[in-house]
């Protein structure tokens, strides 16, 4: 008969929370497991290159999902496609950024100084360039301390060999 979970050491139960996580951002990404193994990409160096890289860029934004942290990289990939947007849409799309990163109420806000956020409170006539400085700021943020906890974790390694080695018996 089932014991249930009682039953099953503490140990073993984190590791399964540990996979379940694993398994459910590969789900996300089913490619990721079957690339071929001759061509596979090396780790990334620094954070410019992981973020050219298309599965690189997936397992960073799994890796800060996993430490709620995912506004940074969501804020930074906002203001790419900002810089990128033709000249009638920056309008929109400056305030759909400040509403969703800058606004001291905003749902996903990032981490700025207040020289930097008071510096985004006009956005009367935004340019190009309104956010770089903004950018900037949350890109170092993550080169120093997001991207080295990155570069240690299970996340940076291949995913189905990370869920290999957590098999509890």
């Amino acid at each position: 008969m089932c014991k249930g979970l009682s039953a099953i050491p503490s140990s073993c139960l984190e590791k399964a929370k540990g996979m379940r996580v694993k398994l459910s951002h590969l789900a996300e990404k089913q490619d990721w497991g079957h690339k071929n193994r001759a061509h596979e990409e090396k780790p990334p160096q620094d954070l410019e290159s992981l973020l050219n890289s298309k599965m690189g860029l997936q397992a960073f934004r799994w890796f800060l999902r996993s430490e709620f942290s995912e506004e940074n990289l969501e804020f930074w990939l906002a203001c790419e496609d900002y810089k990128n947007s033709s000249g009638s849409k920056l309008a929109a799309k400056a305030q759909s950024i400040y509403n969703q990163f800058i606004n001291p109420d905003a749902p996903h806000e990032v981490n700025l100084d207040s020289e930097t956020r008071e510096s985004l409170m006009d956005l009367e006539a935004p340019t190009a360039d309104t956010f770089d400085e903004a950018q900037h700021r949350i890109f170092s943020l993550m080169a120093k301390d997001s991207f080295p906890r990155f570069m240690r974790s299970s996340y940076c390694k291949q995913p189905l060999k990370a869920l290999q080695n957590t098999t509890c018996y």
